[in-house]
């Protein structure tokens, strides 16, 4: 049997003699932007998850224009772990501009699929290579040559699940979901992967020691991405009023959003029971929103970090004058523009303070897709229960990139509107004041306009005002206001989803992290008791101002690594803001931010280094 550049001798039969790696690497595609291969590479995921292994998949492509490098990898774990890793074992090379430097960048007894003519066989001597010849098979199966780009993809789908020995009939069924109403596309992207199946039994020998094998651990779960568990919690929770200004990565939330919002917001007439709008720039989104918000509607936006800077002014007036809106931030790397198609978690202290003034704001910080779901759904909730702006934020790893999930729980409870009160209220009650604390908790009472009664009216004033909602500009009058703003916000505490404890023992060492980092930190942990005998607690933030739970942690432990995925430090300095001064010294950090998602390897080594073991 041929085994085109298997050509390696000795060496390579060394590789075929390696135990058998079963459900545990990383595939890395690489390709160039614009050449259709996102639905190649989702095919390819769904059909090891099909297999019942987990998985994760994660899209790194570049923020300007079609033809640059782009690269989708895609995890297998037995172990169930999702994080990115360094380095992905299995190529497939079909960028002849990075082909060399990817596989470069492959761990010795890596494999790389590659078109043949690019002649990588070169530049190893420590790797598996199989050639294919792409072009030509594309060529023979697809008589439209304007086709033959998006086709080709659906190659290296087939090679790659021959040599893995992945069930063909698993990769048609997943195929046969993503066209589910397009038999000739189905037809002609399965007869592609039949092509690269067909090639690959033919002319290789396998030598790598990479295998998928059946597992049962993907029953009953789902594969979704942040945006799209963000925007359906949002219909869930009744959102009405959409007001937005496209900005990656935040743009997909928004889409799915409205999308949901089509099929099930529309009366039987066909008449739409939503709005959304699109406007000249994120602060008018904001600002449709808290209108929307103080007119009793439900209302959202989706934005990222520049958009976020944008919305500061009307952030400070829904603070002070007390409206509800609910503002998902997706995060991307910065300053300025930044790199726009890479993640991070830099716009901490940014949200937490926006506007000018003594301002706090709560935030929402997911950990899992499943919580965007939950917290999409929440964060209406409590905004409306605060009166105040809430903001959840994820980031573009969480948002944009495909995650395995338990399935989402169906909302068992009733829609919390908040301390409103209708024309009967009034009647009993003879009038209100807007901004008084009657109840103790630092949350006045509001009225909705068109409620029919004389004393419903208030003014809502972004100026200086009484618990009356009165202009006012004594100084008295301002510090009450202030310093009930500040209780309403230190009750808030009791009300943000608590933290997660995810591991708590006798050590005296603990970790703290949010969103994403949570990942890798889980893994971090295996390593460490694995590889330095070392039990290391951990407990996930997810929700600002922090729990009091948070304080116990930080007080239960001698030193506290804080991982964030920022240059700044910005989670630890908000816990030093909030902290005593004799906890907030307890506090180190582990920093990353190159604009790619954290790995567990990274974490671990750091705190191999800081602990000095």
């Amino acid at each position: 049997m041929a085994t085109g550049d298997l050509a390696l001798g000795q060496e390579q039969g060394a590789l075929s003699e390696q135990r058998r790696i079963v459900n545990d690497f990383s595939i890395n595609v690489a390709t160039v932007n614009g050449s259709g291969s996102q639905s190649a590479n989702s095919v390819l995921l769904k059909s090891i998850f099909g297999m019942g292994v987990p998985v994760s998949g994660k899209n790194l492509f570049p923020s300007n224009i079609a033809g640059l490098p782009t690269w989708y990898t895609i995890r297998a774990s037995k172990d169930g772990y999702v994080a990115r890793t360094r380095d992905a074992e299995f190529l497939v090379a079909l960028n002849s501009e990075t082909a060399k430097s990817d596989v470069d960048a492959l761990p010795a007894g890596g494999v790389a699929i590659y078109e043949e003519n690019l002649n990588l066989k070169q530049y190893r001597d420590d790797v598996v290579f199989y050639p294919v010849p792409f072009d030509k098979i594309t060529a023979a199966i697809c008589p439209e040559a304007k086709l033959r780009k998006l086709v080709k993809n659906m190659v290296y789908v087939g090679v790659v699940a021959q040599l893995l020995q992945i069930d063909l009939d698993v990769v048609e069924s997943g195929l046969r979901k993503q066209f589910a109403k397009k038999q000739k596309v189905f037809d002609l992207n399965f007869g592609a992967v039949k092509a690269g199946w067909d090639y690959a039994q033919t002319n290789f020998t396998k030598l790598d020691p990479y295998v998928i094998e059946r597992m049962n651990e993907t029953a009953g779960k789902i594969i979704i991405d942040g945006n799209a568990a963000c925007g359906m919690g949002a219909v869930f929770a009744g959102v009405t009023v959409v007001a937005w200004y496209p900005i990656t990565p935040s743009t997909s939330l928004i889409e799915a959003t409205t999308d949901l919002l089509k099929k099930f917001r529309v009366t039987p007439e066909g008449k739409a029971t939503f709005a959304v709008v699109q406007a000249e720039d994120e602060l008018a989104a904001i600002g449709m929103v808290l209108g929307a918000g103080w007119a009793g509607a439900r209302s959202m936006t989706s934005t990222s970090g520049p958009g976020i800077s944008l919305m500061s002014e009307f952030a400070g007036l829904g603070y002070f004058a007390e409206i509800p809106g609910v503002i998902f931030d997706v995060q991307r790397t910065g300053p300025s523009t930044g790199m726009p198609t890479r993640t991070s978690q830099a716009d901490l202290l940014s949200t937490a303070f926006l506007s000018h003034g003594d301002t706090k704001h709560v935030m929402l910080l997911p950990g899992s897709v499943k919580e965007c779901f939950d917290f999409g759904y929440s964060a209406f909730d409590l905004s409306e229960r605060l009166q105040t702006p809430v903001f959840v934020l994820t980031d573009l790893d969480l948002g944009m990139n495909n995650w395995m999930s338990e399935r989402f729980e169906y909302p068992d409870k009733p829609l919390d509107r908040g301390k409103v009160l209708t024309a009967e209220d009034l009647n009993r009650l003879g009038g209100f004041a807007r901004y008084r604390d009657v109840d103790g908790d630092a949350i006045g009472w509001r009225t909705l306009p068109g409620t029919r009664h004389p004393k419903a009216a208030y003014f809502t004033r972004g100026s200086g005002h009484n618990d009356a909602a009165g202009y006012t500009e004594k100084p008295s009058e301002y510090v009450a206001v202030m310093e009930r703003l500040s209780r309403k916000f230190e009750n808030a505490r009791k009300m943000v989803p608590a933290p997660v404890m995810v591991k708590n023992g006798t050590s005296r060492v603990g970790f703290l992290a949010y969103g994403t980092t949570d990942f890798a930190l889980r893994e971090s942990l295996d390593q460490i008791k694995k590889e330095q005998g070392m039990d290391v607690d951990y407990m996930r933030i997810r929700a600002y101002p922090f729990a009091h739970e948070i304080h116990d942690f930080v007080a239960a432990h001698d030193r506290i690594y804080v991982v964030e995925q920022n240059r700044d430090a910005q989670l630890a300095s908000l816990l030093k803001l909030d902290l005593a001064a004799e906890q907030a010294v307890k506090l180190r950090s582990i920093l990353h931010f190159n604009g790619l998602p954290i790995d567990a390897r990274t974490i671990t080594e750091e705190f191999v280094t800081k602990e000095g073991l």
